[in-house]
């Protein structure tokens, strides 16, 4: 029987983004924070961006940690990467209340929002979401594809189609 040798995926950390052709798998552990997944399943590139807070509020220290910032950044790579104008569909992960006791600062409910906030405007379709409760999870993506699968300790994986 031959054995199929898969490349490890790459991780990416908080408030990182990464963009690749066909063939490239992403994956990100997440708590609060959001994993948006772009993609274009005609050219089969795909971005990942580990968003942290929801606005950057002038600060320009790092794209990829603030939903208002990375989105766009992360549209950008990739339109760089295939010099071509992309149709994108998008998936997204995370945004967990994962301590009882932060009822005040909902951090990962305002980073929901800023990121469907910022797809829907700019038309960009989400085509399924894992987010929220009060566990994290790992997102694991592969640009081959388009596919998006979640992971939570004690459940079977997700794939969000």
């Amino acid at each position: 029987m031959e054995e199929v040798t898969r490349l490890k995926p790459s991780m990416i950390r908080m408030g990182e983004m990464r963009v690749a052709g066909d063939g490239e798998m992403f994956q990100t552990l997440l708590g609060s924070c959001i994993g948006i997944a772009l993609y274009d399943r005609q050219r089969k590139v795909g971005g990942l961006a580990h968003i942290v807070l929801p606005e950057s509020n002038g600060k320009a220290d790092r794209a990829g940690k603030f939903a208002d910032t990375a989105i766009p950044a992360l549209i950008q790579q990739m339109e760089q990467l295939v010099s071509k104008e992309l149709k994108l569909t998008a998936r997204l992960a995370g945004g967990a209340s994962m301590f009882a006791t932060t009822r005040v600062n909902r951090i990962g409910e305002q980073n929901i929002t800023a990121c469907v906030d910022m797809l829907r405007g700019l038309r960009i379709p989400i085509l399924a979401q894992h987010c929220g409760g009060q566990r994290g999870r790992r997102m694991s993506f592969d640009t081959s594809s388009g596919s998006v699968v979640i992971e939570i300790v004690g459940h079977d994986p997700i794939e969000l189609r």
